[in-house]
């Protein structure tokens, strides 16, 4: 072996090391997310022993030790040693401000909870998927769909109403919709993001779609405790949808979250977006921010992790009866050509407020055929 190779191939093992411990590292910091650690090591004024902030959290000394053990040596929490000898724990505010709730959209730390989620939901559906060229159906990723559901919950609370809807086409949109239009979410699941609209804009009226009765159901319980009469959920396939549908040409503007990538027929949902539309009708795509080419994505800040959630997640739910497969990774030029094959003619593309993962896909419907 040459000098340069056995170089290369310490670098490697240096980068396998670090790969180990990260990953190591980024279960156990799902697991503190979760216990809620973060957040009441937030709450310190100076450093604390394990038995305080066990005590805090309300959880055992002895897994809370270990657990900073792995704070310590992973750089997250810093050590120091007590009058009495005692090890003594701290973390950073500058640590804080990016792994705790009250971190908002800057909060990182949320996310450490997805891989240990997917591995635990579909690790060997997706192996056999591997020799079977077969999709995985949502009924494997239970607890995963929860998790997403709540973080885009708090996402939509947070800049849906304040901040996403007057960016839209130079704030024109939210006019309209104060003086009354209609307004469809597609893939709505449990509709928190139609119920805030519907309770902004109660001139206008909303309806949204998605497959799951089980999440609709709970959406309409949801929408009568809060005394949203402008707000009806109708289950429906957007897929199927088309000119003929009843609901065809009867919305001023449709709305889709993070919700096209998993579509086992993506094409075919975005025509029926199209066909939802009136003639002058506009369409707002949320969806991931990544190019299509994988050479586009080899620098991006987050690849590593995006690409083996769709591995997870994306691209074996829209495997599913033969289905397309896009994944997360779908990317910027292929969804703007996905958009225009659709019926779209023009297609704008922009980065959103406060949403580094994201970028919005606007779109309008022509007002002649």
């Amino acid at each position: 072996m040459s000098g340069t190779d056995e170089a290369k191939r310490e670098t490697f093992a240096l980068k396998l090391t670090d790969i180990l411990n990260m990953g190591a590292l980024n279960l156990a910091m799902g697991i503190g997310y979760r216990a809620r650690l973060f957040d009441v090591m937030d709450t310190l004024d100076q450093s604390a022993s394990a038995e305080d902030i066990a005590a805090r959290a309300s959880l055992d000394t002895r897994y809370v030790r270990e657990w900073l053990g792995i704070m310590v040596c992973g750089g997250v929490v810093a050590l120091s040693r007590g009058e009495n000898g005692e090890d003594r724990f701290l973390l950073p505010k500058e640590h804080a401000d990016l792994i705790t709730r009250r971190a908002g959209n800057a909060n990182l730390g949320v996310y450490t909870q997805e891989i240990p989620l997917l591995t635990r939901c579909a690790m060997d559906e997706v192996l056999e998927g591997f020799q079977t060229g077969q999709g995985v159906g949502y009924d494997h990723y239970p607890r995963f769909q929860q998790f997403m559901g709540q973080l885009a919950d708090a996402k939509h609370r947070e800049v849906l109403v304040d901040t996403f809807l007057p960016s839209v086409d130079q704030g024109a949109l939210v006019r309209r919709m104060a003086a009354g239009i209609r307004v469809c979410d597609l893939g709505c699941a449990e509709g928190v993001a139609l119920m805030l609209m519907a309770e902004a804009f109660p001139r206008s009226t909303f309806v949204g779609l998605d497959i799951s009765e089980e999440a609709l159901g709970k959406a309409r319980v949801d929408a009568e405790e809060n005394g949203l009469t402008n707000i009806t959920f109708v289950n429906e396939d957007a897929a199927a949808l088309n000119e003929t549908s009843d609901l065809a040409g009867t919305f001023d503007y449709v709305t889709a979250f993070d919700a096209i990538h998993d579509q086992t027929q993506p094409l075919a949902a975005l025509k029926g977006v199209h066909a939802l539309l009136k003639p002058g009708g506009v369409f707002s795509m949320v969806d991931i921010a990544a190019g299509s080419r994988l050479a586009d994505n080899r620098d991006h800040p987050m690849g590593p992790f995006l690409y083996t959630v769709s591995l997870m997640h994306c691209m074996p739910v829209g495997l599913v009866d033969g289905g397309t497969g896009l994944g997360m990774m779908w990317g910027r030029e292929q969804a703007a050509a996905m958009l225009q094959a659709a019926g779209f003619s023009a297609v704008e593309v922009s980065e959103i407020p406060q949403d580094a993962f994201n970028l919005h896909f606007f779109c309008r419907k022509t007002t002649t055929p």
